[in-house]
């Protein structure tokens, strides 16, 4: 029911449109489409440009290639800092090698039977010495041995724990600070480098070219620029006595050079009234404050080639609504009230 509905009240709209004395309005504009400026973010020189003006194009394909002198030992020497900080990384988080513990614990056999060997010196001594068969300051010399041999059996010990213990977890958090560090960095300058190949974001046509190869740009300069023609649309003015009574989702007609009508409506109308163009209609309405209304097609792929001039109509705006209000304006005029 309702697609019917929705039928008829189309095929009302033709008819009501096809004259415009029968309560229709008529606008000219030109068809035109989104327009996409493809620029790189950095200064850059144009390599090669793979498309010309009026070239067909999908979205993702490639138009043009860009580079930048210092772009390749860049990213070598940051590939190379990642390298080095993952490196690191990974030797904090495997801990010490099996070739360093035994070492270590070699280290320690060695000061434990340096400790067994001063403690029998010692107590050899500590006899002697209670039979006045050596000085007292042999005896000294093998107390402090003693404690030499036990105070490097305690370093070899805490050397051995502390290489089984492996690396701190503030040294290994660091480690992986750096690493993610050293990773933004690179992903950055890929990142630019990536903004040096051009893409299209939409399927389209090439409306401008506007650099050649060997060419250096700035940033944000167009290279090229692409045309949405899944979004075509025609711009025209309406007076304001004919605003007041057009809204969003209206319908619309647009009649081609050909003869052809289009169904459309509209999306857009503007806040802002602007003085009638040079399209207008009579010398009449060139007094009249106009506003941009935005009429897109139900069926993209019929519209007309973008450029091409069309008329637009619209149902619901009679002469006698048309007179009326242009003597409603007169009269506040004479009254001296703003319209």
């Amino acid at each position: 029911m309702t697609v019917h509905r929705s039928a008829l009240l189309l095929a009302l709209l033709l008819v009501g449109c096809s004259r415009r004395d029968a309560g229709g309005y008529e606008a000219r504009g030109t068809v035109e489409v989104p327009e996409v400026d493809l620029s790189a973010m950095t200064p850059a020189r144009v390599v090669a440009i793979r498309v010309d003006e009026g070239a067909l194009v999908g979205a993702g394909d490639t138009v043009a290639l860009l580079t930048q002198i210092d772009l390749g030992p860049t990213l070598a020497a940051q590939g190379a800092r990642l390298a080095s900080a993952e490196a690191t990384l990974r030797d904090l988080e495997a801990g010490s090698r099996p070739e360093e513990v035994g070492r270590a614990e070699a280290e320690r056999a060695a000061a434990q039977a340096e400790v067994e060997r001063a403690a029998k010196e010692l107590a050899r001594m500590r006899d002697l010495a209670s039979r006045d068969v050596v000085s007292k300051q042999s005896l000294d010399n093998a107390v402090s041995a003693d404690g030499v041999a036990r105070s490097r059996l305690l370093a070899a010990e805490e050397s051995l724990r502390l290489l089984k213990a492996g690396s701190r977890p503030e040294r290994i958090r660091a480690a992986r600070a750096e690493v993610a560090n050293m990773r933004a960095a690179l992903g950055q300058i890929e990142a630019r480098a990536a903004d040096l190949v051009l893409t299209a974001p939409v399927g389209g046509i090439v409306l401008g070219r506007y650099a050649e190869p060997g060419e250096a740009v700035g940033p944000m300069v167009p290279v090229l620029t692409v045309g949405e023609t899944a979004r075509p649309y025609v711009r025209v003015f309406l007076p304001q006595w004919l605003v007041s009574g057009v809204q969003a989702g209206a319908g619309a007609v647009v009649v081609t050079q050909d003869g052809r009508e289009l169904a459309a409506h509209v999306v857009a109308i503007n806040p802002k009234a602007e003085y009638t163009p040079r399209v207008g209609l009579t010398e009449q309405e060139r007094a009249d404050l106009m506003f941009g209304v935005k009429v897109e097609f139900a069926n993209p792929a019929t519209a007309p080639h973008p450029g091409l001039w069309v008329t637009v109509r619209l149902a619901g705006a009679s002469a006698e609504r048309r007179n009326g209000a242009k003597e409603d304006g007169r009269k506040d005029a004479k009254s001296g009230a703003v319209p």
